[in-house]
């Protein structure tokens, strides 16, 4: 079932992978970003670097707690073995300040729990750098056409 997709992203091919050691935040963002974008859920970066030897990702959804194991380098490895991908970190509620350091080290944005549909559509959009063709809602100030 599709909720709420635009036509042409559901044609597009767009690619996302979403790692993280978290079975159940794979499968609710697989779930969220399948109808938009080819999304592949993997446990770790060595599944994603195997996977991406034939699909190449668009996007790469990390968790930030791999990020944290690994190091602030991990980022890099990560830019050099994809090459191309953006990337946005999945952190925690609370963790939001802290992944936010990582942007100077090669991560793109933050998605932070909880999860909303339109939320996690929104921001991997901006990172998939499709236009945002949704309706901006105007207030009218009582006098202003006089």
């Amino acid at each position: 079932m599709q909720i709420g997709v635009e036509t042409s992203r559901a044609v597009e091919n767009k690619r996302v992978f979403v790692v993280s050691g978290d079975d159940i935040t794979r499968t609710v963002l697989q779930f969220m970003l399948h109808d938009e974008n080819e999304t592949h859920e993997l446990p770790d970066l060595s599944s994603a670097y195997a996977k991406a030897i034939d699909w190449k990702p668009d996007l790469l959804l990390l968790s930030l707690e791999i990020v944290e194991a690994q190091g602030a380098a991990v980022l890099g490895e990560i830019a050099a073995q994809l090459q191309g991908p953006k990337l946005m970190l999945i952190a925690e509620p609370g963790q939001d300040a802290l992944a936010r350091t990582y942007l100077k080290s090669g991560a793109h944005g933050v998605l932070t729990k909880p999860f909303t549909v339109e939320a996690v559509r929104r921001k991997v959009d901006i990172l998939l750098g499709r236009a945002n063709n949704s309706m901006v809602q105007l207030q009218i100030m009582p006098g202003a056409f006089k």
